[in-house]
């Protein structure tokens, strides 16, 4: 009798640590802080770890940082990062148009997942900027300059839309016509833009944990909705789950939906209904196991880490067409080849470097 009650103790625990309820699984809505560190403020609230997840800018409302970062979610699959001494302005928190403006400073919006219906920009020195396409933005309000590094953003100033690609900056301060030009990616992934690719990681990481809950050998877990954020209370954050398929974000990592996540690379330790608490900060590296098992689809030895990746040996999910093109992980070889948004079929795999 007492081992029965320490069983269903036991049960009864696990199911209230996992509950979706427990943990503030409710979707929230865009303007919602995702983490913070240092010193930051929305209006007079100051924010601390204990926001996250709870603190949301409303319209109307600035989110200041000093010395410190901060991250928010928009709609499912965009990530926007504020770096130090910046404010955001919040102008519309709908689902339908969200619109925010960089008042000063800087941020950077990683879009793992974009629909047609969504119209998402961001405001820059009187300039409108709507994104379109899963990629990699960056706003730089002090200096009006406005990067691609991947996807696809339209830019409406001064009466006229200016179509920015991957690859491409605006200059807003540089006098006379706007015009999009070049710039070397690789001159730009200065301390922001690898804490961000840091940041998204850590995020990909939870994503696996998470998405492995909601697909149980029985059937879907309780408190599976569909795509949208999911709340990780191992990396006190919430996570993007695609509706299906796998989604890359613009620093190669992977965000699986419950039906691909057996297949994703084994990150770190203790998935399933059990694990310890993560905690992001500088130098933070996610585990890899090495030779983890990838449902059927060979085995995986290494995992793209931070911009480029340390490679790895595996075989993937193909796709035709998609984010990245052949090579999934970006220097990550054969993880994850033909880097399908939706991938199809079964791509080759291939070391990577």
């Amino acid at each position: 009798m007492k081992r029965s009650w320490m069983a269903f103790g036991s049960c009864f625990l696990a199911a209230l640590l996992f509950s979706p309820a427990a943990w503030g699984s409710v979707p929230p809505q865009p303007g919602t802080l995702n983490y913070i560190e240092g010193q930051a403020v929305i209006g007079s609230q100051t924010l601390s770890d204990k926001s996250v997840g709870s603190a949301r800018l409303q319209a109307g409302q600035a989110l200041s940082t000093e010395n410190g970062r901060a991250e928010i979610l928009l709609t499912p699959g965009i990530f926007l990062r504020v770096d130090d001494h910046s404010t955001l302005e919040m102008v519309s928190p709908g689902l339908a148009d969200t619109i925010t403006t960089l008042e000063k400073g800087r941020a950077m919006a990683e879009v793992a997942d974009i629909r047609p219906e969504n119209n998402v920009r961001i405001g820059e020195d009187g300039t409108s900027v709507q994104l379109l396409k899963a990629g990699l933005y960056d706003f730089d309000a002090d200096r009006g300059v406005i990067r691609v590094f991947d996807g696809k953003a339209l830019v409406q100033a001064g009466g006229r839309n200016i179509e920015l690609k991957g690859g491409h900056e605006l200059v807003l301060k540089a006098g006379g016509k706007l015009k999009p030009q070049r710039f070397d990616k690789k001159e730009n992934m200065d301390d922001f833009y690898r804490w961000a690719s840091l940041r998204a990681s850590y995020l990909a990481e939870a994503n696996v944990d998470q998405a492995r809950r909601y697909a149980g050998a029985s059937g879907w877990a309780p408190g599976w909705y569909g795509l949208g954020w999911y709340w990780d209370p191992w990396f006190d954050a919430y996570t993007f789950i695609p509706g299906d398929g796998i989604f890359f974000d613009p620093f190669g990592w992977g965000f699986y939906s419950p039906w691909y996540a057996f297949g994703a690379p084994y990150l770190g330790f203790g998935y399933g209904y059990g694990g310890f608490y993560r905690h992001f900060g500088p130098g933070y590296r996610p585990p890899v196991v090495a030779g983890g098992r990838g449902f059927g689809f060979g085995n995986t030895v290494g995992h793209a880490y931070s911009v480029r990746g340390t490679g790895g040996l595996a075989r993937g999910f193909g796709g035709v067409g998609g984010f990245r093109g052949a090579g999934g992980f970006r220097g990550a070889g054969g993880g994850f080849g033909g880097g399908g948004i939706h991938g199809g079929g079964f791509g080759g795999g291939g070391r990577g470097r």
